[in-house]
Formats: structure tokens, C-alpha cells, sequence
């Protein structure tokens, strides 16, 4: 054998790349069965695609080449000259839009899915900006038609999701695009998309930012005056939001009238959810300019840290029409997860759960009672507990440090000599009693 020291790799975090330790990873795996609880009590259903789409599909999304992660084998033939063609997808809008169009004959529509799925993006990673990340997306997709009620079942899913992963307070913010677009086309304004996307903004850089910009757009004063009125039109009422927008004088324009009605039409769906929840903010736009009508953003309204949106989505007129000659109009929405749970976790909003999801810890008395043992673990484990049968025959002062140590509460000693009974350790309680491992059931 060689004298040699062999070489090791000192192991170091990547960056972008987040990774949890157990008692962490289980708190994160338990927002994920919550929402995913809340996805399909409204009649959701779950898909899952690839990881990797074609290239040329990624990038037809325009603006986000910087952030696509190419797929390419480190060892390629000599003779293979062509490039890569696969890249790991930055976000759910476009396998859905790729797998909506592949399986459309096969689905039923309005299309109810669900997808909580990692992604990928090439940005400079920051607390809250990681490469690799959770999104749990929903989207309802039609063909030629989508009903404006299911705009207005978004904000109610999403609330339900986040108000139970008791993270605060949580309010949604919507607003109708049509209203700023029909504004800048009654206003004269040719190219609306830098307009807008200076408007949308206005949480980031405050409304004298944004008035700025806009002057620096080249608009004139009374073009600004007028956007800016509107922008900061803020409301949970749909009467007041119409009363609003006609002292603005702008109720003549279709495009605004039609979006008025959509929004208000929206607010008063939501109007079971508490007064916090939802507001019209006409601020929003949402920078993807595919969005066409109902856009989401939403905040908590409780953790300051986190001052991104928690998650955002809207309504767009053609998801796949590069795909399919089918015209399916959609709305959907996503909750940033892993960006949320880091950043909560960073600041100490997150409370580590237990090192282990076992119920129960079977001790083991003695090697020749390990079958004994065993068969007990099998039987609880077909009642529906998680159980873990102590690996060796140690003292049992040790098997009940080790079961502390990972959070297990009950302890499950099967018979140590023929003849005895079984018996269960509340951790606790420090309680110990005779139990049936057919029967037994945790005391409330």
C-alpha cells in the first residue's frame, strides 16, 4: 500500500445554489405539501417536465440569453460541431406553453396545472437572487376563451397557500394592464413598453423616481401628470376604484373601460377575503410584456426584510401560440418558494423542525431480539407511522440520547425478555406506558 497522503477536496458551498440541513429541509418540505394541498383542493393537477428545453425554444422568449444555463457533455465526440441545443428552463411559462401545445389533444380545458418544479437562472446571486430555486406555479389555460373568474380564483389560492405557513400578514396586489396601456395610446405615447415599465418601478424607486423617468422618457408634463395620477390610484373598493378613474377623465378610451370593468369585476370576487388581502395597486405592470390584462403582485405585509414580491403572474392572450395554431388564453400565478424561504430563514422567521420525520424510535434490547424488534416496527409502520428501528444493540441510554437528539417524541420498547409487554416513551412528558403496537394511539 502507498505511503502517499491521499488528496481530498475541501467541500465549499455554491453559490446561487442553496442546500438545507434535515431540520430545515423538512420545514421547507412541509410548505411544499401545504401548497400543494391548497393547488389541488381547487382542482389543480400536477405535471412535471423535463429540466431542459430546446435552446432556440428558451431563448424565443427574448431578453433572458444572460440567464440561460446551456446543457452540453464535458467529453464530446471530436466530430460534433453543432452546438448545444439543450438549456435548463428559467422559468415554468415556457414548458407549459411547449407541453400545452404537445399534449393538447389529450387534455381538457380550461386546463387546471400545477407545477412545483426547480429552475435555473444565470444572475448574480444574492440573498433572495439564487440560481437554483423552487417555483410552484398554477395556471388555468382555454381555448379561444377564458372565463374573468378564474383571474379572481388566483389571488384566492395564492392567499389560502401563504396565509398557512404562518408568515404574517399577505396582500395581493392586482391591477389590469389595459388600463395603463389604453392611457399611454390616449395619451399619444407610440412605444408604451418603457412607459410602463418605468411606472412598474414605483415600490422600488418611489413616485419621484418614477417621475423622473418619465420626464427623461421625453414626456411631456401633463403626459406625466396624468400617468402618475393613475399609478397612484390604490383601492379595495370597485366603486371606489371606478369613481377614481372617471374623476381622471379618461372613461371615454374602450382599452381603459374595458380594464376598469375587468379589475373591478376582480375585487368584488374577492371580497370574502379579509380587508388586508387584496388591494387594486395601479402601479402594477409586471415587466413581461406578454401579460396582457389581470397582473399579480404580492407582499408581506409583516417581515420588512422581504421586500421583493413573495409572488406575481397576471394574464396573457396566446400561451402557445408558437407552438400550436390554437388561440388558449391563460392566467397564471407563482410563488417564488426557495426566494421566500431563504430569505426568511436568513433573518430567523423560519423555526428549524426536527432533525428526523420519524414518530417513533424502536429501541433495540439485544442482537438476537433484532427480528422481534423489527416485525414491531413493521406492524406500526402499517398503522401509518414513520418509524425508525434503532440500528445496533447499544445501551439504552444511548438509543434514547439519539432519539433526542433528532427530535423523535415517542419511544417504542418492544419486549426485552419472553414474556414481557411492550411499552412507549412520551419524550415530552417523560411518561411511560404499557401500549399495544396493534392498537396504541398517541394521548392528545
Amino acid at each position: 500500500m502507498s505511503d502517499e497522503k491521499r488528496k481530498t477536496y475541501k467541500p465549499v458551498p455554491i453559490s446561487g445554489f442553496p442546500e438545507w440541513l434535515p431540520e430545515i429541509r423538512l420545514v421547507e418540505q412541509g410548505w411544499m405539501d401545504h401548497i400543494r394541498r391548497v393547488f389541488e383542493s381547487y382542482g389543480f393537477c400536477s405535471i412535471e417536465t423535463p429540466s431542459v428545453e430546446a435552446l432556440d425554444v428558451l431563448r424565443a422568449k427574448g431578453e433572458v440569453d444572460k440567464e440561460i444555463y446551456v446543457l452540453e457533455r464535458l467529453h464530446r465526440d471530436e466530430d460534433d460541431d453543432s452546438e448545444a441545443r439543450l438549456a435548463l428552463h428559467f422559468d415554468q411559462t415556457v414548458p407549459l406553453a411547449r407541453y400545452t401545445a404537445q399534449h393538447f389533444n389529450d387534455l381538457v380545458f380550461p386546463f387546471k396545472r400545477y407545477q412545483m418544479q426547480r429552475v435555473w437562472r444565470g444572475e448574480r446571486p444574492q440573498l433572495g437572487r439564487e440560481r437554483e430555486f423552487y417555483q410552484c406555479d398554477i395556471d388555468v389555460i382555454g381555448v379561444d376563451h377564458l372565463p374573468l373568474h378564474f383571474d379572481a380564483e388566483m389571488p384566492a389560492v395564492i392567499y389560502e397557500a401563504l396565509e398557512g405557513l404562518d408568515i404574517g400578514r399577505v396582500q395581493i396586489k392586482v391591477s389590469n394592464r389595459k388600463i395603463l396601456t389604453g392611457l399611454c395610446g390616449a395619451l399619444g405615447i407610440a412605444d408604451p413598453v418603457p412607459v410602463t415599465r418605468m411606472i412598474d418601478k414605483m415600490d422600488k424607486i418611489g413616485a419621484d423616481g418614477v417621475r423622473e423617468g418619465l420626464s427623461a422618457l421625453g414626456l411631456s408634463s401633463a403626459q406625466n401628470d396624468s400617468l402618475m395620477a393613475l399609478a397612484q390610484i390604490k383601492t379595495r373598493d370597485p366603486e371606489t376604484l371606478k369613481a377614481r378613474i372617471e374623476s381622471l377623465s379618461l372613461q371615454g378610451d374602450d382599452v381603459i373601460t374595458e380594464g376598469v370593468a375587468e379589475l373591478a369585476f376582480v375585487l368584488e370576487q374577492l371580497r370574502h377575503l379579509p380587508d388586508h388581502a387584496v388591494t387594486a395597486d395601479l402601479s402594477i405592470v409586471r415587466g413581461l410584456d406578454y401579460y396582457t390584462g389581470t397582473v399579480y403582485e404580492t407582499r408581506l405585509l409583516d417581515i420588512p426584510a422581504f421586500t421583493s414580491s413573495v409572488c406575481s403572474g397576471g394574464r396573457y392572450d396566446d400561451l402557445a401560440g408558437s407552438y400550436i395554431n390554437k388561440h388558449l388564453p391563460g392566467v397564471g400565478i407563482s410563488i417564488g418558494l426557495t426566494r421566500l424561504f431563504a430569505v426568511l430563514e436568513h433573518h430567523g422567521h423560519i423555526k428549524a423542525g426536527r432533525k428526523s420525520p420519524a414518530d417513533m424510535l424502536v429501541v433495540l434490547p439485544a442482537e438476537e431480539r433484532r427480528a422481534a424488534a423489527a416485525e414491531t416496527a413493521r406492524a406500526l409502520r402499517a398503522r401509518g407511522y414513520k418509524v425508525e428501528l434503532y440500528h445496533a444493540p447499544q445501551k439504552l441510554k444511548k438509543q434514547l440520547a439519539y432519539a433526542e437528539k433528532k427530535g423523535i417524541p415517542y419511544i417504542w420498547f418492544p419486549p426485552f425478555e419472553d414474556g414481557q409487554g411492550h411499552e412507549v416513551k412520551y419524550m415530552t412528558t417523560g411518561a411511560q406506558i404499557t401500549a399495544d403496537p396493534e392498537t396504541w394511539t398517541p394521548e392528545s
